[in-house]
């Protein structure tokens, strides 16, 4: 940090107005969208953040990192206790969206046909789910006999599935993956495998 009281005292102001746009946001902000916000620059952000992290070290709260953004958050050690409230009002996928999603996360860009080549089922109703629900787009089309829509995830997945980046989902064996495609026209055990390892089982 720094030795002099005004510099520090600046940041620990700026500090307390990203708490508060942090606690009314309802979604991630970005370094740059607080710093356009607050009228300062990024370093003057990730300082202010540091402090807020420090400040919440203590606390039930913590300022994650999460879809290339900052968001209030509970921690997770009092996951079950925040759960028994939300429970009954949470919007949760489905496991048919989990395993749709969760196979293009791994897989993107990809077409409905490689999803359902793994889920081994029809995909068309799922995929307008995730589509509406903004957890993937489409993102062009294969060139090859006609020109499948290709599908990618969003910023929405990584926040649901509270993840900072892509880079952040759990490694898949990509042998093991091929192998479960060629036996998955009969067996749903590829997406099991995909599900297992992005921690939503």
């Amino acid at each position: 940090m720094t030795d002099n009281p005004s510099v520090a005292a600046n940041a620990a102001t700026l500090a307390g107005i990203i708490e508060c746009l942090l606690f009314v946001a309802g979604e991630p902000l970005t370094a740059k969208e607080l710093a356009k916000t607050t009228e300062t620059d990024e370093v003057a952000v990730h300082v202010a953040v540091r402090l807020l992290r420090d400040r919440y070290a203590e606390s039930g709260l913590q300022v994650v990192e999460i879809a290339r953004g900052y968001q209030m958050a509970t921690r997770p050690e009092f996951a079950s206790a925040v759960a028994k409230l939300l429970a009954p009002h949470a919007n949760r996928l489905s496991r048919p969206a989990l395993e749709t999603v969760t196979i293009i996360a791994y897989r993107q860009p990809c077409t409905q046909a490689e999803v359902e080549a793994i889920r081994g089922v029809a995909s068309d109703g799922v995929l307008k789910t995730l589509t509406e629900r903004e957890m993937i787009v489409e993102a062009g089309r294969r060139q090859t006999p006609g020109r499948p829509i290709l599908y990618s995830t969003t910023d929405h997945f990584l926040h649901y599935f509270g993840l900072s980046e892509l880079s952040d989902l759990p490694l898949l064996d990509e042998d093991e993956m091929e192998a479960r495609e060629i036996a998955a026209a009969n067996d749903d055990a590829a997406a099991h495998t995909a599900l297992v390892a992005a921690g939503v089982e």
